[in-house]
């Protein structure tokens, strides 16, 4: 839910009419009170997970927003740790943000599909960005992280299990993505945010294409759901020695 410190309906509506780009340098002094920033629950669960497959050196947090991704790198990284963002406003708030005591950091406005880094990163993070990608941008996107990871670098994403088809947040979903497909059809630029548009097995075939070794582990934090699937799982994806 949004906080009373968020956007306002009319903030929202004119950055939905924006392009991503602008739409997220308009609402990056409110994003941090909305729902689009990752819980924390999740973030912790994150950390918690690195911790137990660390240490690791240098890091890189994929379409960092404000910041909070590279929060958690901060805390399992040795090396310095670099936030990487297309939205000039949303990496104003990240710098500005008061930070303890840890890796030095680099902030850095460039768009994830060209990447301008050589492989010096051991550990890529990303948190709620992928519905900003169409699907079939992804297989790119994946192989732009695999160019800038040191063999035996991970590439590491948390993943929410998918509502079951019938409920109210399955409904919700299906009706937030069409009313995106609605108005990029109508109105330039477009804003991608499909909530809906990122699949497992699409994931599975993107990362595993580029030449990733992929791995789904449970988050124990959140349980499993009546299958017994877990609620949240973390990716980790692993680019090969030599």
């Amino acid at each position: 839910m949004f906080s009373p410190e968020g956007p306002r309906l009319r903030e929202l509506a004119v950055q939905a009419l924006s392009s991503v780009e602008r739409g997220y340098d308009l609402l990056a002094p409110k994003f941090d009170h909305t729902p689009f920033r990752t819980p924390d629950s999740v973030l912790d669960a994150t950390v918690a997970a690195l911790r137990r497959s660390g240490p690791h050196g240098s890091g890189l947090d994929l379409c960092c927003g404000t910041g909070a991704g590279v929060d958690v790198l901060r805390q399992v990284c040795e090396g310095t740790v670099t936030g990487v963002d297309f939205s000039a406003g949303m990496l104003d708030v990240a710098r500005a943000r008061t930070r303890p005591p840890g890796p030095r950091v680099a902030w850095v406005r460039a768009d994830a599909r060209a990447l301008p880094f050589g492989p010096v990163f051991d550990l890529v993070v990303s948190f709620g960005a992928f519905g900003h990608f169409l699907p079939r941008e992804l297989p790119g996107l994946f192989a732009q992280v695999h160019s800038v990871l040191r063999p035996g670098g991970q590439f590491v994403f948390p993943v929410v299990a998918p509502p079951r088809p019938g409920s109210l947040t399955h409904a919700m979903l299906l009706g937030f993505d069409a009313v995106m497909r609605v108005r990029n059809a109508v109105w330039r630029p477009p804003f991608v945010m499909y909530y809906r548009a990122v699949r497992f097995g699409d994931m599975w075939r993107g990362l595993t294409g580029c030449g990733f070794l992929v791995e789904f582990r449970p988050l124990p934090e959140f349980g499993r759901r009546r299958d017994g699937s877990p609620r949240v799982r973390l990716v980790v994806a692993r680019r090969p020695e030599g």
